[in-house]
């Protein structure tokens, strides 16, 4: 079943979505690929935090955009149409750049602890959901995943924080948060956009400038 070709969808605008909101907006579509991120607790210390919400605002006040200091705005729908997806791009460049200066302590170096992420994520596949690859960084994760009903993504995504963090811990013999609680998803746009997020999460480690001991990489065509 492993072997079998799986075709991964994208976002179709006229289907229904299942959006929910807590810090972060979460949409759901089953049946097409999602990108998901998550983070240590520590990977992103305050003053990394205060440094990127201001490089934000400055970003936005040298574009026309005045606002009064940090953080910068969320509703974007105030924002002119010509700079959003710009805007948008650079936020994400700033945060994964943070993402990948690895704060924090970094135990994901561990391959032994890597390898408690990668194994959670390959025991439901081809049943709960497809897994096309995913990455471990010293201090977050990303992969590329496809949900089967009536598996949700976020109800497997706390099902694996949860499953991980309780065995990362009991490795490092510590309890309380291991993830920062939520996640990061985002429902694929294109075939293009796929691609490219496949080369995202393949060169990750290489682009962060790492050696190959301090990361984790596997897809489902190896």
């Amino acid at each position: 079943m492993m072997n079998d070709p799986v075709v991964f969808g994208v976002f179709d605008r006229d289907a229904d979505i299942d959006i929910s909101a807590r810090n972060l907006p979460h949409w759901f579509q089953p049946g097409v690929a999602t990108f998901i991120t998550f983070r240590t607790s520590d990977s992103m210390p305050k003053q990394v935090v205060d440094a990127w919400q201001c490089k934000l605002c400055r970003w936005l006040r040298d574009h026309g955009i005045e606002i009064e200091g940090p953080p910068p705005p969320k509703d974007l729908t105030k924002l002119p149409s010509s700079l959003r997806s710009e805007f948008l791009k650079y936020r994400s460049q700033l945060w994964h750049g943070s993402l990948d200066a690895c704060h924090g302590e970094c135990v994901l170096r561990n391959r032994e602890l890597a390898e408690i992420v990668i194994e959670s994520l390959r025991h439901f596949d081809g049943d709960r959901y497809h897994l096309d690859c995913a990455i471990v960084m010293p201090n977050h994760v990303h992969l590329l995943v496809q949900f089967n009903p009536p598996t949700t993504c976020c109800h497997q995504c706390d099902s694996w924080l949860h499953f991980t963090a309780h065995r990362i811990n009991r490795r490092l013999g510590r309890r309380g948060s291991f993830w920062q609680s939520e996640p990061f998803d985002h429902l694929v746009r294109s075939a293009d956009q796929f691609a490219y997020l496949q080369r995202y999460i393949a060169r990750n480690g290489i682009a962060a400038n790492l050696p190959p001991s301090d990361y984790l990489y596997w897809n489902r065509t190896d």
